[in-house]
């Protein structure tokens, strides 16, 4: 794990590029990432999705777009994908993890349900799959600090050109 003043030393060196993105961000080993304005919401159904290389997200979901400091409600049992407001590129030879923030998941907010691994060589927003796992209706702040990137050395040098390089959208 890189800690905080790793992390200074890569972004300082060009090798890190986290965009927009200020100081205040970094922790002893971690840097905090904010919720963006886009949101895929999932349409309720009775039909069977097919589980497969491709499962086609987009056929069953929404996105929804807000303004600078919108809110989405996620009710009980409610499942949706977020993305960050920062653009992340990581460089060969490391890789990243997205954890939730513990004040999140106590009330029962989950930030990434499954996928937290950043590949190396990553560029582009991170998708976070958030789930209400709570008895109440929670109201999500577009700019509010979600979550954190834990960056990792990765030995051998490969990059991430795979499907979602790139990501803007949810």
């Amino acid at each position: 794990m890189i800690t905080g003043s790793g992390i200074k030393r890569l972004m300082k060196d060009g090798q890190l590029v986290i965009s927009p993105f200020s100081q205040s961000q970094i922790g002893a080993g971690s840097i905090d990432l904010h919720l963006g304005k886009e949101f895929r919401v999932f349409k309720p159904s009775n039909n069977t999705i097919e589980v497969g290389d491709s499962p086609d997200y987009k056929s069953i979901s929404r996105l929804v777009k807000l303004k600078k400091g919108g809110e989405i409600a996620i009710e009980p049992g409610e499942f949706l994908n977020g993305i960050t407001e920062e653009r992340i590129k990581l460089p060969a030879g490391y890789s990243g993890r997205i954890e939730g923030r513990s004040r999140f998941a106590r009330i029962g907010l989950l930030v990434h349900v499954s996928s937290g691994f950043v590949q190396p060589g990553t560029d582009g927003k991170i998708v976070l799959e958030i789930v209400n796992l709570s008895p109440f209706r929670m109201k999500l702040k577009c700019g509010t600090q979600i979550c954190q990137l834990i960056i990792e050395e990765a030995k051998g040098g490969d990059t991430y050109k795979g499907r979602y390089y790139g990501q803007k959208n949810p």
